[in-house]
């Protein structure tokens, strides 16, 4: 399984499908919401959402949203980061109710050379999140810095820090 990628792995233009997707359940949201202290009565109480909010019910914190689809593009995107650089924008353009299904994708689009390192470089992404029916829920663009080939091999390869297992 490829966990990220070097900096000569990505392409400008390249769209990386997310999978799989993930089922909001109520616990879900109501779980980060705790552990957040964000206590606004649109995620948490369900009687104030059906009867004061055009919703007519709890919608998902758009924080639990955007972190869900950063954690669900690691794997294609910075499963080998130095460093996440920049949160350039983040924009939530639809609710996202519990029991809806989240998915994402991300497309490269830019890269370029570290200026103070030559064994890393600069990729600029663009991710979206959508529901099963296909709406689109929200879109961040980020700045990642990755390592190059050269990065990689000169700190023992892929998994420096595995240990192996020892029989006996």
């Amino acid at each position: 399984m490829q966990f990220g990628r070097t900096y000569e792995e990505f392409e400008v233009g390249a769209v990386y499908k997310h999978w799989p997707g993930k089922t909001v359940t109520e616990y879900d949201d109501h779980l980060f919401c705790l552990l957040t202290m964000n206590h606004h009565p649109l995620h948490m109480d369900a009687n104030y959402a059906e009867n004061t909010t055009d919703f007519g019910k709890n919608v998902v914190v758009g924080n639990y949203v955007y972190s869900l689809l950063l954690g669900m593009s690691v794997p294609d995107v910075s499963g080998k980061a130095i460093a996440n650089l920049e949160i350039e924008s983040l924009k939530h353009v639809a609710p996202t109710f519990h029991g809806d299904t989240i998915y994402g994708q991300t497309t490269v689009l830019d890269k370029w050379p570290s200026k103070s390192k030559d064994d890393r470089g600069i990729v600029h992404v663009e991710t979206k999140g959508y529901k099963q029916d296909g709406t689109l829920v929200c879109v961040f663009r980020r700045k990642v810095m990755v390592p190059t080939e050269t990065y990689i091999k000169e700190r023992g390869g892929e998994q420096p820090g595995r240990p192996e297992l020892q029989e006996g």
